[in-house]
């Protein structure tokens, strides 16, 4: 097997409440302790910009600069890591005064040509308390979230999304001004064409591997088992070619052009897709169970994608878990640290408490967080 893609070295600068950080790490799980408010889930946002992206809070970057620091300072995200293509030097940034979604990514110090190279070398996935609320939320919270789980295994997947939300905007535009030139309708059509069945075959590609891994895994089965599908655009049609699902998109988008001008927007499209989940066991839909069951479906969820990742690619991903233990019961807590083990990927996690983390034992390190400092954990000075 490859080796486990772990982070060695973490350093920030100017980001979020640190000034500066180093921190040395080893193949072990990473666990954050410490108060709510300390930096822990700001340390985890700095690890989540090491993919393409804004990060799992998908801010502005220039609200991640240091409140206080001089206009022209701004932050940066640096790691060493056993990657995927082995040893790596990773980093991101931006400039003091660079406006808003202006970037830096640097692939063993040279300039890389678009933040898509990070998936070269490293995968994330992450789990926050912000979606806890994802199957009662809108559908473009569980667009976003399923498009991660893509870009997981297939890179090229975000470029095929920015471009296709590129060319609908031109044509919401032509259609909204009345300048409906056929010529250029068909043309940015086209595109959307091309690019929408191709991400809607991803994201359908993706839920049946899924749903079939789930299906197959006893491993999972301390958290209760998803059905998940997708429906909103051509899911119900028995269209099994890219080729039958082009030719119904495209007379979908020509037919509709007097009905989304009058609308303001593209109203059928792979933008419109959502992703259905149901509890497997009770039969009923996700958005209807208990806070602690959607909080368990959607653990199972991700660690079932972390083990088709580690499947599709060789290698697991690091995943990001924030505050992933304060609403588990100690069975639970113990049975998710044996399921991250065993998928041999390394896990950061956040907690209040590091009592929640003793069934870890010697395969994490406890690190504790406070006013912008992190320090190793000693149990003889919290006893």
């Amino acid at each position: 097997m490859a080796p486990r893609v772990h982070i060695e070295k973490l350093k920030l600068a100017g980001f979020r409440n640190y000034a500066s950080l180093s921190l040395e790490l080893d193949q072990r799980h990473v666990v954050l302790v410490g108060d709510n408010g300390a930096g822990k889930t700001n340390l985890m946002e700095a690890l989540s910009l090491l993919t393409p992206g804004r990060g799992f809070r998908r801010a502005a970057f220039g609200d991640l600069i240091k409140a206080g620091s001089a206009p022209d300072t701004g932050f940066s995200v640096f790691a060493s890591l056993e990657g995927m293509a082995g040893p790596v030097d990773i980093g991101t940034g931006v400039d003091g005064g660079e406006e808003a979604g202006a970037r830096r990514v640097r692939i063993n110090g040279a300039p890389a040509k678009s933040t898509d190279a990070l998936l070269e070398h490293l995968r994330l996935l992450w789990l926050t308390p912000a979606m806890d609320g994802l199957f009662t939320g809108p559908a473009g919270d569980r667009r976003r979230f399923l498009d991660r789980l893509v870009l997981s295994v297939d890179p090229a997947h975000g470029g095929r999304a920015l471009n296709y939300e590129r060319a609908m905007r031109s044509r919401n535009r032509l259609l909204s001004e009345g300048r409906a030139d056929p010529t250029w309708l068909d043309g940015l059509e086209a595109q959307m064409v091309e690019l929408g069945v191709a991400m809607a075959m991803a994201r359908d590609e993706v839920v049946t591997l899924l749903s079939g891994l789930i299906d197959d895994s006893q491993a999972l089965s301390v958290f209760p088992a998803a059905t998940v599908r997708l429906e909103g655009f051509l899911e119900d049609q028995a269209l099994p070619s890219a080729s039958d699902r082009e030719t119904a998109f495209a007379e979908m988008l020509r037919s509709g052009r007097g009905r989304d001008a009058a609308a303001g927007r593209t109203l059928t499209g792979p933008h419109r897709s959502d992703l259905i989940v149901h509890h497997r066991e009770k039969g009923m839909p996700a958005a209807l169970s208990s806070t602690g069951e959607q909080k368990a479906l959607l653990i199972g969820i991700v660690l079932g994608h972390a083990q088709l990742v580690r499947g599709m690619t060789g290698h697991a991903p690091v995943l990001l878990l924030d505050e992933i233990a304060a609403h588990l019961d100690e069975g639970r807590r113990a049975a998710l640290f044996d399921l991250i083990e065993a998928l041999d990927c390394q896990a950061f996690m956040t907690g209040t408490d590091a009592e929640m983390f003793v069934s870890l034992g010697s395969r994490g390190r406890i690190f504790i967080v406070a006013d912008g400092q992190v320090t190793p954990y000693q149990e003889s000075d919290h006893g």
